[in-house]
């Protein structure tokens, strides 16, 4: 997993989330992987989200100190700064490919990263989204929404 690999929020939220069992699991070891290897990127948008669910929608919540302590580490990382033709880009790639605009943004974050794969549980795992490759840590299709 040497190539840049763009993490989305759910893939850390899974990873902190000690109640979500077998994909808590796999999302630690996928992170730990990508720690060891130093290709870890994501986006400001990740970066919210992540905070926002570890805070306030997973059962035994992160403390706020906790949560900024994981946010400072993920900082570590290459943050895309989600900019207005990040934005415009997204909207584009959104309508291109039938994603919400939520998903747009983390695949052209992904496309500004230089990044050769989506690590998420939120697309078809295996395909191909404007030249980056989206995996599931999980398996499968686990469509879940934003």
């Amino acid at each position: 997993m040497s190539a840049r690999v763009f993490v989305d929020a759910n893939v850390l939220v899974y990873a902190h989330d000690a109640d979500a069992g077998a994909k808590h699991d796999v999302a630690k070891e996928a992170l730990a992987e990508i720690w060891a290897e130093r290709c870890g990127v994501l986006s400001t948008q990740v970066l919210e989200e992540f905070y926002s669910a570890v805070t306030r929608k997973i059962s035994r919540r992160l403390r706020h100190g906790d949560a900024l302590e994981a946010l400072r580490a993920y900082a570590a990382w290459d943050v895309q700064v989600i900019s207005v033709a990040t934005v415009l880009e997204a909207a584009r790639l959104a309508e291109r490919h039938r994603l919400a605009l939520w998903d747009g943004l983390i695949v052209a974050a992904a496309v500004e990263a230089g990044a050769e794969t989506i690590l998420t549980e939120d697309f078809q795992d295996g395909a191909r989204i404007a030249g980056v490759a989206v995996r599931s840590p999980f398996g499968g299709r686990q469509q879940r929404g934003r």
